[in-house]
């Protein structure tokens, strides 16, 4: 009875964790992040085992938190997280690698770039090493965006653009959101205004809670780029709405937001830079 009821209680918490997750790729960031932290809570009686559901409720718990924008809110608990993973083998080795690509999305919204850049190279080594035994591209997608962003963060759009656009046909779901705007906001970065809006226009991804105002924002800058201040304005306006309705209010999109309609209706000066690229 007692190997019936272990059982037992190890498919309940298996299936607790993938309704989790389902709440989380439905953008529902609050309820995902309650619901993994109770679970994490609820596992400390589970012994050992209790100890890697409670890695994976935790780490669910941090990147909920990382997508709504509270990022550096969890940085320290990502960090202990990451220490504690790095004696494991196994499984838990890609749970250590996503848990090190949600660090590095923290550290570009803290303006970390080089430092989210070298932990990006470093998990993409990795991953090589893994392709053998596990598919791991949808997470190697998401450490080529937050390259992307690292990238454009240093001014190295050049680079961005080939990253983004070389990896844009293979990406599906959020990623392909999160590529496009990238290639948009690396063209802009180039000054290439023109090319950036046509991209911008050329589709729209499905919509994704946490590419919130990103697209919007790109598409901004862009027709300022070019002069077409008035529809900037209305653009970014309505992306700063977008932001504030989905996103947590220390996004720091919102604030990106915010600074671009200052200037907008602040100057009537030389077309401003593109805005250094926030995190997903």
């Amino acid at each position: 009875m007692k190997i019936a009821w272990v059982t037992r209680s190890r498919r309940q918490v298996a299936a607790t964790l993938e309704g989790l997750q389902q709440l989380h790729r439905e953008g529902k960031y609050e309820e995902a992040e309650a619901g993994a932290r109770a679970l994490e809570e609820r596992t400390r009686r589970l012994r050992s085992r209790g100890l890697v559901v409670g890695w994976y409720a935790k780490a669910l718990a941090t990147v909920a938190a990382c997508a709504h924008g509270r990022g550096t809110q969890v940085l320290d608990e990502l960090e202990s997280l990451i220490a504690e993973l790095r004696r494991m083998v196994g499984p838990e080795r890609v749970l250590l690698l996503n848990v090190r690509s949600n660090r590095m999305l923290v550290l570009n919204d803290a303006g970390r770039h080089d430092e989210a850049e070298a932990e990006g190279l470093d998990i993409l080594r990795d991953l090589t090493r893994l392709k053998h035994l596990t598919p791991v591209w949808r997470l190697e997608l998401c450490v080529l965006d937050n390259l992307v962003v690292a990238l454009c963060g240093q001014g190295r759009y050049e680079e961005a653009e080939a990253i983004a656009r070389g990896n844009l046909p293979r990406a599906e779901g959020a990623t392909v959101a999160a590529l496009h705007s990238g290639l948009v906001r690396s063209l802009n970065g180039q000054k290439r205004y023109d090319e950036a809006l046509t991209e911008a226009q050329r589709f729209t991804p499905r919509w994704d809670r946490g590419q919130s105002g990103d697209l919007g924002i790109a598409t901004a800058v862009a027709l300022h780029g070019l002069g077409r201040r008035s529809e900037a304005e209305a653009t970014v306006r309505e992306a700063l709405n977008e932001c504030e309705r989905f996103l947590h209010p220390d996004h720091p999109r919102v604030r990106e937001a915010r600074a671009l309609i200052a200037h907008i209706t602040a100057t009537d000066g030389p077309p401003a830079p593109a805005p250094e690229q926030t995190s997903r």
